[in-house]
């Protein structure tokens, strides 16, 4: 069973986290991920990912092998992590050094009603991340330990994963920018590409 007790406020962690990291390129989880990084600040570095359910750790993966130079950072929820849990196997198997994965875990599906999520229910996803190759992968119980995170981002030593245990509570909505093309092409001129 988790050995936490979920009491990270998420906005703060965020903030913190992506203050410490402004060259890294972030892709977010739909919902709440995507509200808590657009509230510590709107980036050109940031890619929203507002649907794709399940996606957002394979996009991440995608832009790290693309961008080898570039610290990438996937910041999305539990619900989510579970519902594409098959892409922490690829990760795996391609170890790319510069992809940080950090799954806030508030132990319930956030964006459907706050049903329990099953890492309420016992699923560990270090231990998930671990059993698919992911050797750098460890909790986050403490606000403190953001500094251990932004360390293995700038590392870029192999994969990483952190499950950040955070407090149930729902911030009020900050929203990103909804146009998916808009989104797109901002981010892919920050990297020098041509819109499509």
């Amino acid at each position: 069973m988790p050995t936490n007790n979920h009491s990270i406020e998420r906005r703060n962690f965020v903030s913190r986290l992506v203050g410490a990291l402004p060259d890294a390129l972030i892709v977010t989880g739909l919902g709440s991920p995507s509200y808590d990084v657009f509230a510590s600040g709107d980036r050109n570095k940031t890619f929203y990912l507002w649907g794709a359910m399940g996606g957002a750790i394979s996009m991440g993966l995608g832009i790290a092998l693309a961008q080898k130079d570039k610290e990438v950072v996937v910041i999305t929820g539990d619900g989510e992590s579970l519902m594409g849990i098959g892409s922490l196997a690829t990760v795996g198997g391609k170890q790319p050094k510069n992809l940080t994965i950090v799954i806030l875990d508030n132990g319930h599906f956030g964006e459907t009603g706050m049903q329990r999520s099953h890492t309420s229910l016992g699923t560990s996803l270090v231990k998930v991340a671990q059993g698919c190759g992911i050797a750098n992968a460890f909790e986050v119980t403490d606000v403190s330990q953001v500094d251990d995170v932004v360390v293995r981002v700038k590392a870029r030593s192999g994969p990483a994963l952190a499950q950040v245990f955070i407090s149930a509570g729902e911030p009020p909505r900050a929203l990103p920018p909804r146009d998916g093309v808009f989104v797109k092409n901002r981010f892919r001129a920050e990297l020098g590409l041509a819109p499509f």
